[in-house]
């Protein structure tokens, strides 16, 4: 897997090209102080993961990575923590925060390096095919598997596709993170961001931005966390 790092500040592309070095099959192609010289790299390469800075002079990294390619994967790095949301408002594979660390660095590319296997077996993959009272119906594998409602820990939506998460599984079929919240029960599943919709009856513990559930972090988006808190926290609180 081959990638780019785009930072203003030079120290902070020399510490992310340390780790990406320290990484077996990750391929570093160039680093860039700015997204408008990465941006003309990228139109004339393809790129398989960018590590990209949220703040920036002149474009920032949240507003670059709405033009970089669909099949292009994203991974922000920021010093701070209160933008990491935003980067999953606009589908990044995860967000690193600075000072990284080698073991985050690396759990980080090995989820977009999941992803990307689970964009190309998923390629052809079919949507839900029916819905009944507990569980529904997905085409995956050539096959389909009956997935009930409660197995599943919560939903990712990635580029044109979604990822459904169980306790032993990801499970990917084409379809977009809109439509696949339509059918499934409102008083269980709630989306928390653009980029996620979570199973409430499996969640560990919350706190403003992010939800739990077992080893999962899953950002809660500045859009979606008044519904999120009012109907599915408030309700379920314990009161004095």
């Amino acid at each position: 897997m081959n990638c780019i790092i785009v930072d203003d500040e030079p120290l902070a592309r020399e510490a992310i090209q340390i780790l990406v070095d320290q990484v077996p099959g990750l391929q570093l192609l160039q680093s860039f102080p700015s997204a408008n010289a990465a941006a003309t790299f990228l139109k004339g390469t393809a790129v398989d993961l960018v590590f990209l800075d949220i703040q920036m002079p002149g474009i920032n990294g949240i507003e670059f990575s709405k033009t970089i390619p669909e099949n292009t994967l994203v991974i922000f790095t920021t010093a701070y923590a209160e933008y990491a949301i935003d980067g999953f408002e606009v589908e990044a594979v995860d967000y690193l925060i600075k000072p990284v660390s080698a073991e985050r660095f690396k759990k980080a590319v090995n989820k977009a390096a999941a992803y990307r296997e689970l964009l190309k077996a998923g390629s052809s993959a079919n949507p839900i095919e029916s819905v009944a009272n507990d569980y529904f119906f997905v085409k995956a594998e050539r096959k389909f598997l009956k997935i009930y409602f409660k197995d599943i820990l919560f939903i990712e939506g990635l580029k044109d596709y979604v990822v459904m998460q169980t306790d032993d599984q990801k499970i990917i079929t084409a379809m977009n993170i809109k439509t696949i919240h339509e059918q499934l029960p409102q008083n269980v599943f709630v989306r928390v961001s653009k980029s996620y919709i979570i199973n409430v009856h499996q969640i560990t513990s919350f706190d403003n931005n992010l939800v739990f559930i077992r080893k999962h972090e899953i950002p809660i988006g500045n859009a979606y966390r008044s519904y999120f808190f009012e109907e599915f926290v408030v309700k379920k609180t314990l009161s004095r």
